[in-house]
């Protein structure tokens, strides 16, 4: 299992050469999907960003454990070997405990969906979502200085 968490802030604006997009996450679960982790906060801002906005479908089955610490955003594959983003982990699953039924048991024990596949697209677009924790993060940081 490859994880890859990010230490220098970088955002692009594109996805690196050979990535797969959302629409290519389609593929059966069997072909597996990434899961991006981030604090509870930062994510649920997030999801609202993405929710609101112009690709308001173009968010996927979203994970969060019971402790409310984090949220898990499913990705297509391949994400997690050029991920990137500030504050946040990015674990490739090769399909590994990760069911994309219409009505599946969250993959990870201790966890539930906040957003369930059947209910979201089968897969986050990163680009999309980078934007989105991005944007999250500053509106966060522009609440915590007000003080």
């Amino acid at each position: 299992m490859e994880t890859s968490q990010s230490i220098a802030p970088h955002t692009p604006s594109a996805m690196p050469p050979g990535h797969a997009s959302a629409a290519e996450c389609g593929e059966p679960p069997e072909a597996g999907c990434d899961v991006v982790t981030v604090p509870a906060r930062q994510g649920l801002e997030a999801v609202d960003i993405l929710r609101r906005g112009a690709a308001a479908d173009a968010v996927g089955p979203v994970l969060h454990d019971d402790g409310g610490d984090t949220l898990g955003f499913v990705v297509p594959s391949g994400t997690a070997a050029a991920w990137d983003v500030p504050g946040s982990t990015c674990t490739e699953t090769d399909g590994r405990g990760l069911s994309l039924d219409l009505n599946p048991e969250p993959p990870v024990e201790g966890s539930d969906w906040l957003l369930p596949p059947g209910e979201a697209d089968l897969a986050t677009d990163p680009a999309v979502l980078r934007a989105a924790l991005g944007e999250a993060a500053r509106l966060i940081e522009a609440a915590d200085n007000c003080r």
